[in-house]
């Protein structure tokens, strides 16, 4: 297990080929639980749940610091007590390691 939380997200404005579906399944390892591919391996999605909405936004606005320091910016779906991230990389149509670099990130506010 790799310590993605650890690393620093790299831009990326194209070019690159996304994470194969087997490179996908590997790297959903090196994440904590909850975390799952789409059927296509173009986007990762977890949902956190909470005990309230004051929980909720909290850690709402962590995620939007992570994504505003990693220029990586995931889409959020947002709830009274839970909120559903999903992180893909548009500029490749696919999964690049900056997901993965931001979903550890995200895991470590709930640890």
């Amino acid at each position: 297990m790799t310590d993605l939380a650890a690393k620093t997200c790299k831009p990326c404005e194209g070019g690159v080929r996304p994470l194969t579906k087997d490179e996908v399944t590997q790297r959903l390892n090196d994440l904590a639980d909850g975390w799952q591919a789409d059927a296509d391996s173009t986007e990762i999605v977890k949902t956190f749940l909470f005990k309230n909405y004051y929980q909720t936004m909290s850690f709402v606005n962590a995620v939007a610091h992570i994504a505003n320091c990693e220029n990586h910016h995931p889409d959020l779906q947002v709830s009274y007590d839970h909120c559903r991230v999903r992180y893909s990389t548009h500029a490749i149509d696919g999964l690049s390691e900056n997901d993965f670099i931001c979903a550890a990130k995200v895991d470590k506010l709930t640890v």
